[in-house]
């Protein structure tokens, strides 16, 4: 099925000259992601002709889906953004706010009613890392000891302002998180029977100041459309939702995949060319001084390289090579790592097999390299059959055993980082490619040396 262009349609209603009564009912029965997108394609002059239209509350549920809200709530009076951050999800209020600059943000946040600048406030005290900065405080809350009329009557009430209904949460008289209740065996239930039956006192949560990194697995098994967040003393203070799950799983993948390249953080589209310096340098400085490392220990090898000056041409061959089977291997174990309950001899069975892994790999691209490599010696470089296929051998042979021990390199030090709690991610990518270089280096020439020069005095 052909997918419709609805931002495009949402253009034209836009543009069709409607009276606002029948622009607002045409466009309230679009997704407010399409809108969202719709907006971005409009001149300022045009949203600001169209926001009263939609209405503040409408407003901000389109703006909860722009990636940077910032020119577009700098579109608005101080006071209407207030209002529109005031009408959002308290997550997505701060992620709004978090893309303004200092003064702005102020001047926004003196506006805002009472109860959501408390919110505001509250998430804003954490920091970015911790499961608090992301919860809402969209949820419904009901106090343990109601009958089942009581509490349908409540649920009502604050559906009014909060629209995640799907769970509800219970409290006991001193405000601590006492279980929790699906709407459905609320909604089945008869109200004679009792509430206390219906809630799951076993259910799972998280807390305010629990790491995302260390908990996001655990939050993701328990697939539950919300979670709790509470604080010290057990309160309920805000819930993590569904959809906060999928933001945090990719920006947890973002930043692994930014580790892996070498990086102190994420980076976008929008962030200043210093931002971008800020986060690569500290890693290029420490890839300097490993290159040099690396260079250096090429250096020991002069002397092969000026008795067979034609071994350097496939240097690089062996280089590359090991280090795409180190990343490789730290690829799957960063992945296997992510189950908490990997056991030593899980591991172990890891180790084997990326080894044997690269065993196979390593004889197969040797058999390729000799056969291959062999021929364009003979033909390009003018060697005869048997010193061709003496260098392509070398150069098979170091294939193999540089890729065996890129497998080892590439599997072991991320579950020594692991081991010592530090983020593999972080560590691993450029040193792998360090240490893989260098093994790559010293098998290479040192074979060259000890075959071709000494043994079969190739010169």
């Amino acid at each position: 099925m052909q997918n419709k262009n609805y931002p495009k349609e949402i253009l034209s209603i836009i543009r069709s000259n409607s009276a606002p009564a029948e622009l607002r009912e045409k466009l309230l029965n679009y997704h407010e992601n399409d809108l969202a997108d719709a907006l971005t394609a409009l001149t300022p002059e045009e949203r600001q002709k169209l926001y009263p239209i939609l209405g503040i509350e409408y407003v901000a549920e389109i703006f909860s889906y722009f990636d940077d809200a910032e020119p577009y709530l700098k579109e608005l009076p101080s006071k209407e953004a207030a209002k529109v951050i005031s009408n959002m999800d308290s997550d997505d209020a701060v992620d709004a706010l978090d893309d303004l600059e200092e003064e702005d943000k102020r001047k926004i946040v003196s506006h805002l009613d009472e109860d959501s600048a408390e919110d505001v406030r509250m998430l804003l005290s954490y920091d970015e890392d911790e499961i608090g900065s992301s919860m809402t405080t969209n949820y419904i809350c009901i106090r343990k000891g109601m009958t089942i009329r009581q509490a349908m009557k409540e649920l009502v009430r604050q559906a009014g302002e909060n629209d995640n209904i799907s769970i509800l949460y219970v409290v006991d008289e001193s405000g601590r998180f006492y279980g929790a209740i699906d709407l459905k065996d609320l909604i089945i239930a008869r109200s004679e029977d009792s509430l206390e039956k219906l809630i799951v006192r076993s259910y799972p949560y998280v807390t305010d100041h629990e790491k995302i990194s260390a908990c996001i697995d655990q939050i993701v098994d328990y697939a539950e459309r919300s979670l709790p967040v509470l604080n010290s003393d057990k309160e309920l203070i805000g819930i993590i939702t569904a959809s906060d799950v999928v933001e945090l799983v990719d920006n947890e993948l973002g930043d692994d995949y930014a580790k892996l390249g070498g990086l102190t953080g994420e980076e976008d589209l929008n962030e200043g060319v210093w931002d971008s310096v800020r986060k690569r340098f500290p890693w290029l400085i420490a890839l300097l001084f490993l290159g040099m490392l690396v260079s250096s220990v090429v250096g020991m090898f002069e002397s092969v390289v000026a008795v067979l000056p034609i071994v350097i041409c496939f240097q690089s061959l062996v280089l590359d090579m090991a280090g795409n089977v180190g990343t490789q291997s730290l690829a799957v174990t960063i992945r296997v790592l992510m189950d908490e309950n990997l056991t030593g001899t899980k591991k172990l069975r890891l180790l084997f097999k990326e080894m044997r892994v690269g065993l196979i790999n390593g004889a197969l691209l040797a058999v390729l390299t000799l056969v291959s490599l062999g021929i364009y010696i003979h033909f390009f470089k003018g060697y005869d059959w048997g010193q061709a296929f003496l260098l392509s051998g070398c150069v098979g042979i170091s294939l193999i055993v540089a890729m065996i021990i890129s497998s080892l390199v590439g599997t072991v030090i991320p579950i020594f980082f692991h081991k010592i709690h530090i983020d593999p991610a972080v560590a691993s990518g450029p040193l792998i490619t360090t240490v893989n270089d260098l093994v790559a280096v010293v098998t290479y020439y040192g074979l060259a040396m000890i075959f071709l020069i000494d043994v079969f005095h190739l010169a």
